[in-house]
């Protein structure tokens, strides 16, 4: 059993990302760090921090139920693209690391679809 994110656009061939739960939070935590805080000290994954204590453009991301919860709209997504580039463009210097590369492939994947959200003006769903 896992999570699949794609868009709400109602074509199956439309491309996806996809974690085991797990391995989501896993992806999570990496950008939480990314962008300069721990995800496990944030309200909702153990801590007490608050989300508005926090400023990054991936809160529709990172503060997302990993089932159920809201889908994000397509303005959320555009909100969120630029930084994802950055992260996945800024990725030299970690040589040949394995899970720092595969959590790359994700961010490059999600980015896909992300950008057709915006494109189809329609909404990321967790699946």
């Amino acid at each position: 059993m896992g999570l699949i994110l794609f868009p709400g656009d109602g074509d199956v061939t439309s491309p996806d990302v996809s974690w085991s739960y797990t391995g989501f939070g896993v992806f999570r935590g990496w950008l939480a760090c990314a962008e300069g805080f721990a995800l496990d000290g944030m309200r909702g994954f153990g801590g007490l921090r608050e989300w508005g204590d926090v400023s990054t453009s991936l809160a529709s991301l990172l503060n997302h139920p990993d089932d159920g919860g809201p889908d994000v709209p397509a303005a959320d997504c555009a909100v969120m693209l630029p930084r994802l580039r950055e992260i996945a463009d800024g990725s030299v210097g970690y040589g040949a690391d394995p899970l720092h590369q595969r959590h790359i492939d994700d961010v490059r994947r999600l980015i896909v679809v992300l950008q057709l959200c915006v494109e189809k003006d329609v909404e990321l769903i967790f699946g």
